[in-house]
């Protein structure tokens, strides 16, 4: 896992003064990082029954389409507010000053589907916590949910206390 943490580029002071972005594109960029990356995210369900994967905005989706891909089931993406076409699911989630929401089409997931959630990065958990709720709402079974990295000191995992979470890397 060093030599994945090595391909990650830390930038300080993004995207505001104080914080230490973790920029996944240099690892993305490496042919064999990212097939590693890619590997290690889809070994512990490789076995398992799912049937989905859903990918969170942004970088959620290149990493959950790589995962549906390699497991052969299919990808479902869930967006910021606005940006599906068609009737939505929404969820809002807390951010440091207010609030955000996510959506994800509302005939996207059926009932009894069991579903993986991947993305990047859990860091406070509102995102991931919003997106369990989607899925919950449309009926299907959130089996796990699976990251890049996680940010350990923000305790992300609190709000996702009943899941089966596992992340690669951790900071």
């Amino acid at each position: 896992m060093d030599a994945l943490k090595k391909l990650i580029r830390h930038v300080p002071d993004f995207p505001k003064s104080g914080i230490l972005f973790y920029d996944i594109t240099t690892l993305l960029r490496d042919r064999s990082g990212f097939a590693q990356a890619v590997e290690c995210l889809v070994v512990p369900y490789r076995d398992s029954a799912v049937d989905l994967v859903i990918g969170i905005e942004s970088r959620g989706f290149i990493l959950g389409a790589a995962v549906a891909d390699r497991l052969n089931v299919g990808f479902v993406p869930v967006r910021k507010a606005g940006k599906l076409p068609a009737r939505t699911l929404r969820a809002e989630y807390d951010l440091e000053y207010g609030t955000d929401s996510l959506e994800i089409h509302a005939d996207a997931v059926e009932r009894g589907q069991r579903v993986l959630i991947v993305d990047d990065l859990l860091a406070t958990g509102g995102t991931a916590r919003a997106t369990v709720e989607l899925i919950s709402r449309s009926g299907a079974e959130v089996q796990a949910l699976a990251f890049l990295i996680e940010l350990e000191a923000l305790n992300g995992r609190a709000k996702l206390e009943n899941s089966n979470v596992f992340s690669l890397l951790r900071y």
